[in-house]
């Protein structure tokens, strides 16, 4: 039979668009949906077509048809096969505990044991909240990313703004990665390399050769993967080798604090002079940095299998948990072991005499298995990373699943800019405090509370009930508290150390 209607093409995608777009909230709505279930930067579907066949005089054009975007996904989606529950919170999981951890026992030092333990956990209880709001609004508004659901909610500006962040974010991340293999392997100033150690000098003391021939090696090869479920193996083997770590830490902090080998720890923080004072100031910014995972949410709700706001929600408390035991273990016992000789990467720390039997040989474990580890979480970061700037970059282009030179391009770009960013930073703690301050507060915090107050004054149904709204007002006001004075220490910071 003839038919001016023919079949979709396979890899093709739908867009349906309204010719004059309302400035409202329904029509910020996006949404791609292609046979495949992937999703395309820039498409948009909406609820209503006013004026329809308007050339056609026999056809009413009061006709008012209504599309559900739940009805397109049926019939042009595949069935979603994606990662289960464990497999997505081995993914969440890995985008919190990476590089932030390090840094958490110098965290204890400035703040003390008690004030150090109280915002492990408060930020904790308070980044999940805003990953369950993050979640709740993206899913009703049908957005598929971080910055689909900020645009919906603030507008186009305010997207961009937000990809901006989630790429200084990663970016900073993953040079910090880069920075710690250095340390570790080749040494730094104060401590010596785990290659010097095992092979003497040669040519691994070249620590931006070393850190080189690692990107090429070993993380070119795992970024060039173009879905986040085919990294869910190396996410659970990188999530065991940081609990081995934490074990190893706490086992051996605990046998020497049953020996009377241990200092007594600071319990307050110290307000004895201006330069705590500025570390006080800088100090929670850093711990902020280590929860934030709210740019890969949407691409792992994306790929779980049997999605559902409530699904992601339990992957969500069972990561926080997870995270929250780990961050708490980890900054009690660096701090009980190095004291007030705690670096800001408490990893080179371990160069030294640990003060028990097999001392050489849990050094080498804790390092080198921290080693492995970043190197299985640096994929998952840069995952995001890649997507974002290709959303910024081609917005109106094919996924990158259908293309595939675009994809490694982007990979090769970003690995060549992310080394070059780790030759020129000194340490962590510099890049921590900058990115910590400004970048994280707003992924974290600032974004997720503005999209749930904006939303819910433009749609009855999203309504946010008092105790929600309370939660969005305290995390966005606590959010610009923390960046203007995290800010306000990295200036006074600098300013000191060039005087």
């Amino acid at each position: 039979m003839d038919s001016n209607y023919s079949a979709i093409p396979k890899g093709s995608f739908v867009e349906l668009q309204m010719h004059n777009e309302p400035h409202d909230f329904r029509s910020q709505q996006k949404s791609l949906l292609s046979d495949d279930g992937n999703r395309v930067n820039h498409p948009k579907v909406i609820d209503d077509f006013d004026d329809l066949n308007d050339d056609d005089d026999d056809v009413d054009t009061d006709l008012d048809v209504d599309v559900d975007l739940d009805d397109y996904t049926l019939v042009l989606s595949k069935p979603n096969t994606g990662s289960g529950v464990s497999g997505a919170v081995f993914n969440l999981t890995t985008t919190i505990i990476g590089a932030g951890i390090m840094a958490l026992p110098a965290t204890m030092k400035v703040l003390g044991l008690v004030l150090g333990i109280f915002l492990i956990i408060l930020i904790g209880i308070l980044s999940e909240i805003s990953v369950e709001m993050l979640i709740r609004f993206a899913v009703s508004c049908k957005a598929r990313s971080y910055g689909e659901v900020v645009q919906i909610a603030m507008g186009r500006t305010a997207r961009v703004l937000s990809e901006i962040c989630i790429i200084v974010n990663n970016a900073g991340v993953l040079i910090v990665y880069l920075i710690i293999m250095g340390d570790v392997m080749s040494g730094s100033v104060r401590h010596i390399g785990v290659f010097d150690q095992w092979l003497g000098h040669g040519f691994w003391d070249h620590r931006k050769l070393l850190v080189l021939v690692v990107m090429v090696v070993f993380l070119a090869p795992l970024c060039v993967l173009d879905r986040i479920d085919s990294l869910s193996m190396t996410s659970a083997a990188s999530v065991a080798l940081a609990v081995v770590f934490v074990v190893v830490c706490f086992a051996v902090a605990f046998i020497k604090l049953i020996e009377g080998k241990i200092e007594a720890p600071r319990m307050s923080p110290d307000f004895g002079s201006k330069m705590a004072i500025l570390d006080l100031l800088v100090v929670i910014p850093i711990m902020t940095n280590a929860y934030v995972c709210h740019f890969n949410v949407q691409p792992i709700y994306n790929e779980l299998e049997g999605r559902s706001p409530q699904k992601m929600n339990q992957v969500g408390r069972i990561t926080t948990v997870l995270c929250v035991v780990v961050y708490a273990s980890t900054a009690i016992s660096g701090y009980l072991l190095f004291g007030k000789d705690t670096e800001g990467d408490v990893l080179t720390n371990f160069d030294r005499n640990l003060g028990i039997r097999f001392s050489t040989a849990l050094n080498y474990i804790v390092r080198v298995g921290y080693i492995l580890h970043l190197v299985l979480v640096f994929p998952v970061i840069h995952f995001s990373l890649r997507q974002t700037v290709d959303n910024l970059v081609f917005e109106g282009s094919a996924p990158l699943t259908e293309s595939k030179k675009r994809s490694l391009t982007l990979t090769v770009v970003l690995l060549v800019l992310i080394y070059i960013g780790s030759t020129m930073i000194p340490n962590i703690w510099t890049a921590f405090k900058f990115t910590g301050a400004t970048t994280a507060v707003s992924l974290g915090f600032t974004f997720p509370a503005l999209i749930a107050l904006r939303i819910s004054q433009q749609e009855e149904s999203m309504s946010l009930s008092r105790v929600e709204k309370f939660l969005s007002w305290l995390m966005l006001i606590l959010a610009v508290i923390v960046s203007i004075a995290g800010i306000i220490g990295n200036i006074y910071t600098i300013q000191s150390s060039s005087e």
